[in-house]
């Protein structure tokens, strides 16, 4: 039996759940969650969502975006991704979504690093992504195909019928006019990370595989502020709009040592923070911390309330008491190669929106709080290219894969990618350390693996491959020298 849909979205975050939310209820539409639906990315979104305020906050928030992006940024797409901000800001709240405001119902913007004015909206103080998640499902009037993992993707002379999924460890074909690709980022592949457990780059390795072009994939940020004292590999994020209010950073000594670095200190763009830290701590061999106590007790419960809760659980007496950090990595900045309409170049009928997608819009460096508004403003494009096409499709039936996923040993080696991944391809990297990894990686990939397993190595052998190209230091990407 053939399973025939309009549109498949690959993915249950905010890039793929506002795609859900545009398309009409007149498409049939299948949405396909490798998990429970809370564990993705959004769900996890501390900090907000940026956007020009008005028009005459356009040419500030490209410029910014531009200053961060170190100028590998696509500026046609930082104009559409500013420009194009409050309209979907505002299908949000005239849909019913509620943004923190004050008592007299204006909304509360805050600052984050290397913005120059107060200009990102939250919702539930530090809950911005789990409350726009969860508005998104109950939006969502499609089908959930929930626990199943897409491992194929259907493609024939440059066009995608479908995809094949192991749902419940059966594969089986479901095909559509259309594929969305909105499966995030490549978390997993880090021995320290701070996205959902089960963001482990399956797709960006399929892709590879089936000779879809990625982008920029050495560009991968670090957050700079968090707390790695835990046992899960996912950390506990520290929001940058901590330090956009008022928190520091300080080492043993009680030293503001951020603004050795950078005059911006604490305001400086996260790739500098997280460098500045990583390179203080090697020099003097200190611990680091945030220090919270510029905030009162009452507010802090308030604007941050996640925070407060968990890390109060944990024994720190917040704001009052420091609490230790180190940068973890945070954001996939390449991707797919998508045109500015989300469409995949080189297939014809397959889109690929948010994290997983490489637009060019944060060229070297991301902008603080500008992932999710991407999310939302690509797939809004995505959505209105495929509703213009009104072709007939005739479809083809292809076999079912039948790959052998996961092999026993197969844990053991994904925890050995991650500690490669952390020791040669994170924050500083150099040609030895990155070679070393190369040769590490083509090793495991000869080595009887599982597919799944095969997919995060093609998926790290091309980051380390886009890291050895770009043989100069620029946002995100740092070499140094070797001595």
């Amino acid at each position: 039996m053939m399973f025939r849909y309009d549109v498949i979205i690959i993915g249950a975050g905010v890039a793929g759940l506002y795609a859900a939310m545009k398309l009409p209820k007149s498409k049939n539409v299948l949405i396909i969650n490798k998990r429970e639906t809370f564990k993705c990315n959004t769900f996890y979104a501390q900090g907000g969502v940026a956007l020009a305020r008005d028009k005459d906050d356009i040419e500030p928030h490209i410029q910014d975006t531009l200053n961060a992006g170190a100028g590998l940024c696509d500026e046609k797409a930082v104009s559409i991704l500013s420009e194009y901000s409050r309209e979907a800001i505002d299908d949000l709240v005239n849909k019913g979504f509620e943004f923190d405001s004050d008592a007299n119902g204006e909304l509360l913007y805050t600052k984050e690093a290397a913005h120059s004015c107060e200009r990102i909206l939250h919702a539930g103080g530090d809950a911005t992504g789990r409350y726009l998640h969860h508005f998104l499902l109950e939006q969502n009037p499609h089908a959930m195909l929930t626990n199943a993992r897409v491992v194929d993707l259907l493609i024939s002379d440059g066009e995608c019928y479908g995809v094949t999924v192991l749902d419940h460890r059966t594969s089986r074909n479901i095909y559509a006019k259309e594929v969305i690709i909105a499966s995030g980022g490549v978390g997993s592949l880090y021995e320290y990370h701070t996205n959902a457990p089960c963001i482990s780059a399956d797709i960006q390795g399929l892709c590879v595989m089936k000779g879809i072009e990625l982008d920029r994939m050495e560009m991968l940020q670090f957050h700079p502020t968090v707390f790695v004292d835990s046992n899960n590999a996912q950390k506990m994020l520290l929001t940058e709009a901590l330090r956009g209010e008022g928190a520091t950073i300080e080492d043993e000594n009680g030293k503001r040592f951020l603004f050795d670095y950078d005059k911006r200190g604490e305001l400086a763009s996260r790739d500098i923070v997280s460098k500045s830290i990583y390179l203080h701590k090697k020099k003097t061999g200190m611990n680091v911390y945030l220090c919270l106590e510029n905030f009162e007790p009452e507010y802090f419960e308030k604007r941050f309330p996640n925070i407060c809760t968990t890390l109060r659980g944990l024994g720190f007496n917040v704001p009052m008491q420091k609490v230790p950090i180190s940068p973890a990595f945070h954001y996939a900045i390449g991707g797919i190669r998508s045109d500015l309409n989300a469409r995949v170049p080189s297939v014809k009928n397959l889109y690929a929106i948010g994290e997983v997608a490489s637009t060019r819009v944060h060229g070297a460096n991301r902008l603080a709080s500008n992932s999710l508004l991407e999310g939302l403003v690509f797939a809004s494009r995505a959505v209105e290219d495929i509703l213009k096409n009104d072709e007939k499709k005739a479809f083809l039936e292809f076999d079912v894969s039948q790959n052998i996923m996961s092999l026993k040993d197969d844990k053991a080696k994904k925890n050995q990618l991650r500690r490669i991944m952390w020791e040669n391809v994170s924050i500083i990297r150099t040609k030895r350390g990155l070679n070393d990894a190369l040769e590490s990686i083509n090793a495991l990939l000869k080595e009887n693996i599982g597919t799944l397993l095969k997919f995060r190595l093609l998926t790290a052998r091309a980051i380390v491959s886009g890291a050895l190209l770009r043989d100069k230091s620029i946002g995100v990407h740092t070499m140094q020298e070797e001595k």
